[in-house]
């Protein structure tokens, strides 16, 4: 084992092993590591997780950071905590505080969701709690696109991508289809004033839309967006969004049995 390791080492140059070690995500970074003694090093090392750290929080300035200085001073003292040595364990703790973050708004959107729907003023609610707790594009991706959370968790955190991170629609979309939830589907529904007619205000008007989040993504429901970005306002005196309900037929046709 110990001369395969060292053939591994001998045969590939140091930065062009490196090279390849950033280039990864870090999920394929601890693979990567688990793989032999040169590569745990090699993916431990703290150019792999700086990279990893400033490619998820871009929008942390680290250059005014002490607590970025004292690694870059105490890296190699052993008298200093683990948690206070190197990038990787500064991208732990980080990924550790955003997970807190995160769950925040889950159990706030459990626990004001009855029945799989959810009121439109709760819904920004919880935009807002992201906004205010600052979570980056990936850390949308890994704590609410996942396919074991509603379908309503999944919207929030769509919405807060486009409209208030900015996202690009090409990278949201990879995003859907690589967590396996871009056909997920959800219905809002909107009820607004009725208008007078000769002195007589008529009924109430009620509006519903069914959609993928992939149509979110690719700007299809703009009114939709538009309706949950003002929420219950001026005529519109209700808004909201449940989990899309599957068509059900009315009767199923069976296939004749077998002859035997």
């Amino acid at each position: 084992m110990k001369q395969s390791e060292e053939g591994i080492q001998n045969s590939i140059p140091d930065d062009i092993a490196l090279k390849i070690a950033s280039s990864l995500q870090v999920w394929d970074v601890c693979s990567l590591g688990s793989c032999s003694r040169f590569w745990r090093e090699l993916c431990g090392s703290d150019c792999v997780w700086e990279c990893l750290y400033r490619e998820r929080w871009p929008a942390l300035d680290l250059g005014k950071d002490s607590s970025a200085q004292d690694v870059k001073t105490h890296q190699f003292d052993p008298q200093i905590e683990p948690s206070l040595m190197g990038w990787r364990a500064m991208y732990i703790d980080k990924h550790n505080e955003m997970d807190c973050r995160a769950t925040v708004v889950l159990n706030f959107v459990k626990h004001c969701s009855s029945s799989e729907s959810i009121e439109v003023g709760h819904y920004l609610s919880a935009i807002e709690g992201l906004c205010s707790m600052q979570l980056g594009f990936k850390d949308v991706q890994m704590f609410l696109f996942k396919p074991k959370l509603s379908v309503l968790l999944n919207l929030i955190g769509l919405h807060y991508c486009i409209r208030w991170l900015g996202v690009p629609a090409e990278a949201i979309m990879e995003a859907l289809g690589s967590c396996q939830i871009s056909e997920r589907e959800v219905c809002v529904q909107w009820w607004k004033l009725g208008r007078w007619f000769y002195g007589f205000r008529l009924r109430d008007e009620s509006h519903s839309r069914t959609f993928s989040l992939l149509d979110i993504a690719l700007d299809k429901e703009e009114e939709v967006l538009g309706v949950l970005r003002r929420g219950a306002i001026h005529e519109v005196i209700r808004v909201q969004i449940s989990v899309a309900k599957p068509v059900s037929t009315p009767w199923s046709v069976q296939s004749p049995p077998t002859q035997n």
